[in-house]
């Protein structure tokens, strides 16, 4: 049976570790922050270093924040590649720039351990088997990683050679916040005109059978009001970090092929309302 250590027990990481360890799969831990190990009940004790969390597993998966966590994790004497076990998988579910997974990908290859770049979504599912994968890599490679994604996966979704995964997961990062926006300013003229937001949710669904629909344009605005709501503002201000940090790995990638994204500079510079944070009937829109 394959084994699988998880680096970054965060909102993914944590999912996917509890997962393996359901399957019996998971090898080890870590995170920089001793108490995430209270998500994995029953896991394995806390590695020191990623280079003792990659020696004890067959495959390592990374679900840190962004590209500089992804290389520190990855190099250096306490580094996963400093463990020495050419022919070993790195399957990396972290959304990074390309810039990032090309030196992310070098290092790895230096070292002989295949990386598999893998986006993903879902995540509010990733403890119950839940995430879509968008997976980058060889099909021999993908191959040999199956049973760590059958222990965690709830679809697997191969996009294509190495480098594919990631570029999928920003492009649809791309579209999924530009349609957050257009529900934001949908609701803006549904509110003021008291029009059930459960309701258009429902209008914006679409027939299934032709492609499903938009509801999901109006997440954001059918949570609680986070006006004095301290959780909720929380769970907003979550929401607008990441959101942030992606659409700007989307602009950046973008620039390369020197196009601009007008509309991604948009959410990115109004990432209060777009989040939920601003805004309330009667207000003017920004």
């Amino acid at each position: 049976m394959k084994t699988g250590g998880v680096i970054g027990l965060g909102g993914i990481g944590g999912g996917v570790a509890q997962c393996l360890q359901r399957s019996g799969q998971l090898s080890a831990i870590f995170d920089v922050r001793a108490e995430a190990a209270e998500r994995v009940p029953g896991a394995p004790p806390m590695s020191a270093t990623p280079r003792d969390l990659a020696a004890a597993s067959d495959c390592v998966l990374i679900a840190v924040l962004n590209g500089a966590q992804t290389i520190d994790v990855l190099s250096g004497p306490d580094g996963v590649l400093a463990a020495g076990k050419p022919g070993q998988t790195v399957i990396l579910l972290s959304t990074i720039s390309m810039s990032d997974l090309e030196t992310s990908q070098k290092l790895c290859a230096d070292a002989g351990v295949t990386l598999i770049d893998c986006g993903v979504t879902n995540g509010p599912k990733s403890g119950e088997n839940g995430l879509i994968c968008l997976a980058g890599g060889s099909e021999e490679d993908m191959a040999k990683a199956k049973p760590i994604f059958d222990g965690f996966a709830g679809q697997v979704i191969h996009m294509g050679g190495p480098g594919t995964g990631m570029a999928a997961k920003i492009a649809r990062n791309t579209t999924f916040f530009g349609c957050i926006r257009a529900g934001y300013e949908g609701a803006v003229i549904a509110r003021n005109y008291g029009v059930d937001l459960n309701q258009l949710r429902m209008a914006l669904s679409g027939d299934p059978n032709a492609g499903g629909g938009l509801e999901g344009a109006l997440s954001m605005e059918i949570r609680p009001d986070p006006e004095g709501n301290e959780q909720e503002t929380g769970i907003r201000n979550y929401f607008k970090g990441l959101m942030i940090k992606d659409l700007e790995v989307a602009i950046e990638e973008a620039a390369k092929f020197g196009v601009r994204l007008p509309m991604i500079e948009l959410i990115r510079d109004n990432a209060d309302s777009t989040s939920g944070l601003e805004y309330r009937k009667g207000q003017p829109l920004d």
